[in-house]
């Protein structure tokens, strides 16, 4: 069963609250993310679920390979990829983790999401 918090009357009450959540939402992984290209980029790789280089991802949108792999830098830097370089070839793919990362975030807002009112009976007719 998921604990119960008292919620904060107010913004400064929450702000000095400790939660799972404040470790969980890192900037660097909603900047990266906040850009449409690396999400389609994110996608393509995700949907091969395989290691893919610079240069094949570069085929498959309509960027400069200069571009996406800057693109793809952004991604691996704020751990949304992890990035293997092997001579001159960089290689990227999504971390097995990844949804597990996204997960444990939604579990988070979830532990912090007020009890439902209805349950109590004191605001449903």
């Amino acid at each position: 069963m998921t604990p119960v918090f008292k919620q904060p009357a107010t913004p400064k009450q929450a702000v000095r609250r400790k939660a799972r959540l404040d470790t969980l939402l890192d900037p660097e992984l909603f900047k990266a993310l906040a850009d449409p290209t690396r999400g389609k980029l994110l996608a393509c790789l995700v949907k091969c679920s395989r290691p893919c280089s610079v240069t094949e991802i570069a085929q498959c949108c309509d960027l400069d390979f200069s571009m996406v792999a800057r693109h793809l830098t952004t991604l691996a830097r704020s751990g949304v990829l992890t990035a293997r370089k092997e001579g001159r070839t960089v290689w990227y793919e999504a971390p097995s983790d990844l949804a597990a990362r996204f997960r444990a975030i939604a579990d988070a807002i979830d532990e912090l999401a007020p009890a439902d009112c209805c349950e109590e009976g004191d605001c449903c007719g």
